[in-house]
């Protein structure tokens, strides 16, 4: 059944629902917040923030996933999951859990690994990035495309959908050219949310997967690396024998 023909093309002022993947995406972002009141958690959560130079040297490849579930600041969390309710829920109801899961993670590590990439590449280095910023500007392009007219509510000021993601992504950009090149890196989740609805092989992506590949490879070259200096330290005990 078509958007068009059910009530995806609600106004924003109705309450949404609570889909599954939107539901357990709440408890993982609130969960992992409650955790940073704890000084003993605070740095394994660091551990959990994207760090491009850790990914290099130190192969951290959970990073560029669980770098989204991290937040801090109670005033981003709150913004981060009132928008992922409020608009991501009528995009899981009319794709379903499973692609919706796979389109918000590949909004979160689609801009991670480019972090990465460009650090690798041009030795760029700044702050961990934490925060659902990524796939929830994703999120938000999805939903100017789907509902471009839907009405929403922009503090009191209603406006339609696409002109509240146009606001919302020059807000963001205008900070990352006063300085925060980080909501530019964040900012680019919505780039990776229109080459996931636009190329049908990138909704086949699947993250979870690539993740595991690259825990095995890692797994592999540990072993290896293990093995040849047990193989060294054989040779210099013959050696001295």
């Amino acid at each position: 059944m078509g958007f068009s023909s059910r009530s995806y093309t609600r106004s924003y002022l109705a309450v949404p629902g609570l889909p599954r993947g939107i539901k357990w995406l709440l408890i993982a972002n609130v969960a992992m917040f409650l955790l940073h009141l704890f000084a003993v958690f605070q740095p394994i959560l660091f551990e959990l923030a994207l760090n491009p130079l850790q990914v290099i040297s130190r192969f951290t490849i959970w990073q560029p996933l669980t770098y989204s579930f991290v937040h801090f600041e109670f005033w981003e969390i709150l913004w981060n999951m009132l928008t992922l309710w409020m608009f991501g829920s009528d995009i899981e109801q009319g794709w379903g859990t499973s692609r919706f899961l796979k389109f918000y993670l590949f909004c979160a590590t689609g801009p991670a690994v480019l972090a990465v990439l460009l650090t690798a590449i041009f030795g760029i280095a700044g702050p961990p990035l934490m925060g659902a910023w990524a796939p929830i500007y994703g999120i938000l392009l999805v939903c100017a495309i789907l509902w471009p007219d839907r009405q929403v509510l922009f503090i009191i000021f209603p406006m339609q959908m696409k002109y509240f993601v146009l606001l919302v992504g020059a807000i963001a950009l205008y900070f990352s050219l006063a300085g925060g090149t980080a909501n530019l890196f964040l900012l680019s989740g919505m780039a990776f949310a229109y080459l996931f609805m636009k190329m049908p092989r990138i909704r086949a992506y699947d993250p979870l997967s690539a993740v595991n590949r690259a825990y095995k490879s890692w797994k592999l070259a540990r072993a290896k690396r293990k093995f040849q200096v047990y193989l060294k330290k054989q040779g210099r005990s013959r050696d001295i024998n």
